[in-house]
């Protein structure tokens, strides 16, 4: 996908700094936080939603969540807890067309979701 944004972040045409970074997933903060902690945790493989996975991504899928807890507690929220979401399509949601997890934590979170002012 030569349009898509995280793709690009990946392949390092848009500079960021990686929380994480393997040859499957890589993490890094969300430019609009909901929370004080909220990373964002992609495949490195281009999936555009979670509509779209298929058998052969189950591992990778349990790769972002076992990533997301070694998050949390690198950043030591793993204690008190957090939250991980999949945003999936328009009514999701999903902002960005390639899977990714959100870690939000770093505060008590309520059942909804808002931005942080």
């Amino acid at each position: 996908m030569n349009d898509c944004l995280f793709c690009k972040i990946i392949k390092g045409e848009i500079p960021t700094k990686f929380v994480y970074k393997d040859e499957d997933v890589a993490a890094f903060k969300d430019i609009h936080p909901l929370a004080p902690i909220h990373i964002l945790i992609i495949s490195v493989k281009h999936i555009p939603s979670i509509v779209e996975v298929s058998e052969s991504d189950i591992e990778l899928l349990g790769k972002l969540i076992v990533v997301a807890k070694k998050i949390a507690q690198d950043m030591d929220i793993a204690q008190d807890g957090y939250k991980l979401l999949f945003r999936v399509g328009k009514h999701g949601g999903q902002e960005v067309k390639h899977i990714h997890l959100h870690l939000i934590g770093g505060a008590q979170l309520s059942e909804d979701i808002h931005p942080v002012d």
